[in-house]
């Protein structure tokens, strides 16, 4: 019984929108039995929303100058089913030099799945965004230079790798969040 209501209450709200309404409530019960704790979690949310703000900023810049420029077929093009190396070679170094939090990426490439990018390029993108290149120096002085080429040379094959892989599993274009 109780699951069947819980379907058809799905059925009318999109899960995002639930998230947000157990998160409103949530807060408002911890603002009514603990006011302190309230403005600790404001202050936090207020801290980590200025933070990315400025990156969020440049990502909706990007994404607008990417609708403006590029269209639908080029992106088919260069990182659709029929991609090939090109496509990735552009998402292994679009996520090296890819900055900020990885969740102001995550509208972008909403948009790039939405325009038919394969998911197993946006899963190589998203795992060579932890090769920092302005941390390398510091790694070198740590760790050399053997160990910095070796552990990068791993992390892009095993990208490409899990890439494949995730798209054996899934599909080339599958829309991830519907599966949900």
């Amino acid at each position: 019984m109780i699951k069947k209501i819980y379907n058809k209450i799905l059925e009318y709200i999109n899960t995002g929108w639930l998230f947000l309404l157990v998160v409103c409530i949530a807060s408002i019960a911890i603002f009514i039995f603990n006011p302190k704790k309230f403005a600790y979690f404001l202050y936090s949310f207020s801290s980590i929303f200025q933070q990315i703000l400025s990156v969020l900023l440049i990502v909706f810049i990007v994404i607008f100058i990417i609708n403006l420029l590029v269209d639908n077929k080029k992106i088919i093009k260069y990182l659709g089913q029929e991609s090939g190396i090109i496509g990735w070679i552009i998402a292994i170094f679009a996520g090296i030099i890819s900055t900020g939090p990885i969740y102001a990426w995550y509208p972008m490439l909403e948009d790039l799945q939405n325009k038919k990018a394969r998911t197993g390029l946006i899963c190589t993108f998203l795992y060579n965004r932890a090769i920092k290149i302005p941390l390398m120096p510091l790694f070198v002085f740590y760790f050399g230079w053997p160990i910095l080429i070796v552990m990068t040379i791993l992390m892009i094959v095993f990208s490409v790798i899990n890439g494949f892989v995730l798209e054996l599993i899934i599909g080339k274009n599958n829309n991830i969040q519907n599966d949900f």
